[in-house]
Parts: C-alpha cells; structure tokens; sequence
C-alpha cells in the first residue's frame, strides 16, 4: 500500500490536495497528529484495504514542535512496513499574505504577540524537518485552484509506483527561477522570437513561432543536448526518485522555453506515460 504525506504552509493549498487524493480512492486524513502516524501505518497493514488506492494524511503546524522535529524517525519506521513519499507545498510570502487577507482567515500560528508575517516566516522553519523530506515539492504561488488540482491529480494520484513523475516547467528569469525545480536549464542564448515584431504577440505553443524555431539550428542543438543528457540520467534519477521537475528559462517565459517544454514533453512521453508540461508565465496550461 502507498502512503502519500500531504504538508506545507498553511494557505499553499493542503486541502486541495488531500480532496484530490481522497477522490481518487485515497482514504485521507486531514491534520494528522504527526505522533498516530506509526500506529496509523500498522493498522492499515494489518488489517488491509485492497479497495484502497493508498492513504493520504496532511501533517502541518497545527502539531506540536516535538512531533515534527521527530517525523524524520517516524517516517523511518513507516517506510519500513509500505511505499512512503511526502508532498509539500509551498507558496511566496507574498502569495500567502494575499490569500490569508482575502479569505480573512486566521492563521494557525498568528496570535496577539505574532502577526500574519511572522507566523508565516516561524511556519516554515517549524515545518523544516518534513520539507527536508520531500519527494515533491509544489511552488503554488503562480497556481491557481484547478491548475493545482490538474498538477496533483497528474503527478501524484494517478501514478503508478514505479513510475517516475516527469514534469517541463518553462519560466522566466526575469520572474525568478522556480524554487520546486530539480534541473534548470537556461537558454536564453538562443535566437529570440520576441525581436520579430509579427512573432511577438505569440507564443511557443503557436505555429508561427514554431515554425521560426524549428528552422533555427541553434535551437534545434540545444534541444537535442537537453534531450540526450535526460536520457542519459533518467534511468539513475529513477532510481532513488519518483518526482522529477526539468525547469527551462529565457527571459521572459514566453516563446523559447515555452517551446521547448512542448518537443521534449512530446519526446518523452513515449517513453514515460506521466509526463506532463506547465507553462509558469502563460495564462492557460495544459
């Protein structure tokens, strides 16, 4: 059986994970006392659940400091009777102040001494030890509720156990680089779309930029060294991993990244059916 750990900052979009799972077949526990996690794990072995997809629990601040400093040992002891991986989402300052102020919600650790920018800050050093662990790591700042539930559906609950999870993330670098990914790839060094006023207005997933970059050689060598290095070290990132996020920038996540996510998501999936692409600057992803 699987055992799926759902964490992070409150306000990254726990819930919509845990529902997602639970949708999914999942038995989900929401704010799990970090403590019941070990005798959780051997009552589901002992008395079995083959209906059961597997179990999903979030455990987040709401515990006691003690039991989050010793999850690291609990989780140990877990992996030793089923399959265990830990999901933590996470999200910009920014982001969860915005969200927090338009739910006008309180959060959990926010008091009379500790206001809202505190309690986030004190948050993610609380939750150090499970962060640490994490098999996934989810930035939702850019996400919104169904491209969040899209992601999840496609990257946790609908994945076998040995496969692995491959995602393209085109970005920005003048938005910053994305804190969730594995590898990053910059190629701004290639010929840029953006200079040609007819091609500016459209993007990497649009014909006419295609074809303008499908004619330039720079960039058709630059796809193929990325592709050849990932079919090189998958099958040894495979081997100890089963999330993997192949970040890939140009100055403003609009054109070339935007590209080449789309050829090597097609590339890949032939051979890795969870293969997905997300475009962080574009409107609509996929």
């Amino acid at each position: 059986m699987r055992l799926v750990v759902i964490s992070g900052r409150s306000g990254s979009g726990k819930s919509t994970a845990l529902h997602v799972l639970e949708d999914e077949g999942f038995y989900c526990i929401d704010n799990l006392p970090a403590g019941l996690l070990g005798p959780l794990v051997e009552q589901m072995q002992q008395e079995g659940y083959p209906t059961l997809k597997g179990i999903a629990v979030s455990i987040d601040a709401r515990n006691t400091g003690r039991d989050l400093a010793l999850f690291p040992a609990m989780l140990a002891k877990a992996r030793e009777l089923m399959d265990c991986e830990i999901i933590y989402l996470d999200a910009r300052r920014s982001t969860l102040i915005k969200r927090f102020s338009e739910t006008r919600r309180k959060h959990p650790l926010s008091n009379n001494d500790t206001d809202l920018t505190q309690a986030i800050d004190a948050e993610k050093d609380l939750l150090a030890p499970i962060a640490d662990l994490a098999s996934l790591t989810i930035d939702t700042s850019n996400l919104n509720l169904y491209q969040l539930r899209d992601l999840v559906l496609g990257r946790v609950a609908r994945q076998a156990n040995a496969e692995v999870s491959l995602l393209f993330l085109s970005f920005g670098y003048k938005h910053g680089i994305p804190v969730d990914a594995d590898l990053v790839f910059d190629v701004r060094c290639l010929p840029n779309p953006y200079w040609k006023q007819e091609l500016r207005a459209w993007t990497g997933r649009d014909q006419p930029v295609i074809e303008f970059l499908d004619a330039e050689p720079e960039v058709q060598a630059m796809l193929e060294d990325i592709r050849n290095f990932l079919q090189k070290w998958l099958p040894s990132f495979k081997q100890n991993r089963r999330y993997l996020t192949v970040a890939i920038g140009c100055t403003g996540g609009q054109h070339r990244s935007v590209y080449l996510c789309e050829k090597l998501q097609q590339q890949f999936l032939q051979q890795y059916e969870y293969t997905q692409v997300r475009h962080r600057e574009l409107a609509a992803t996929r």
